[in-house]
Formats: structure tokens, C-alpha cells, sequence
């Protein structure tokens, strides 16, 4: 019986921030879909450009297979960095805090913005040997 008295009030201060908690986990799971569809942008680049056999030069093929790679670096990366925000934010909502987190928004928008120069890099590479 004591049990049951101690749940329920631990589930007292639950219920009080229950749209912070939710909140925080539909934003974890966005950051967790982001790094999929990131990591099925280079799955789909490389896969397109060995498939189609668009250029057999080794300096596109390289570029490209490091962009597949990269790609899938950076979902993981996005992953952790996701579970980790998502476990720091679920502690403050519970302490009734808040930090921001820049420092990890700006990280991720760094190399995400590189991994699309990446992708622009391939494609002018690919239009200049082309011609």
C-alpha cells in the first residue's frame, strides 16, 4: 500500500508538465525523422548516381560514395545529439528550468549545411564533366 502512495504522488508532478513531456517527446521524435530522411538523401544519391551509371569518372565516384557516408555520419550524430537533448530537456521540465540549446542546433546546421555543399559540389562536378 505504501508503494501504491508513493506512485501516485511521483505521478502528481508527471501530470503537472504532461504537455511539456509530450512536447518534448514530438520534438525528439522530428529530430529522429530528420536524421532518417538525411541518411535517405545519401542512400538515394549514391544509389542514383551507381545505378544510372552517370559518370564513370573516379573523382565523382569517390566524391559520391563520401557523400553516402557522410550522410549516414551525420544521422548518427543527429541521433545522439537527439536522445541527449531529449533526456537533458526531460530533467529540466521536471526541475522546472530552462536552457536552451544552441550550441547543438548550431552544430547540427553546420554539418548539415556542409553535407549540402556536398551535394551541390557533385552536381556542378557532374554538369562540368558532362560537357
Amino acid at each position: 500500500m505504501k508503494a501504491l502512495y508513493r506512485i501516485e504522488e511521483s505521478s502528481g508532478d508527471s501530470v503537472k508538465y504532461a504537455q511539456q513531456h509530450l512536447a518534448n517527446e514530438r520534438t525528439y521524435l522530428a529530430w529522429i525523422r530528420t536524421a532518417i530522411s538525411i541518411a535517405g538523401v545519401g542512400f538515394l544519391t549514391t544509389s542514383l548516381h551507381f545505378t544510372s551509371k552517370i559518370s564513370s569518372n573516379p573523382f565523382i565516384n569517390t566524391l559520391v560514395i563520401i557523400l553516402g557516408i557522410f550522410a549516414c555520419v551525420i544521422c548518427f550524430i543527429i541521433c545522439v545529439l537527439s536522445t541527449w537533448q531529449y533526456r537533458k530537456k526531460r530533467r529540466e521540465i521536471q526541475e522546472g528550468i530552462y536552457i536552451p540549446s544552441n550550441h547543438s542546433i548550431i552544430f547540427v546546421s553546420s554539418i548539415f549545411s556542409f553535407l549540402v555543399f556536398m551535394i551541390l559540389m557533385y552536381l556542378t562536378l557532374l554538369l562540368l564533366i558532362k560537357s
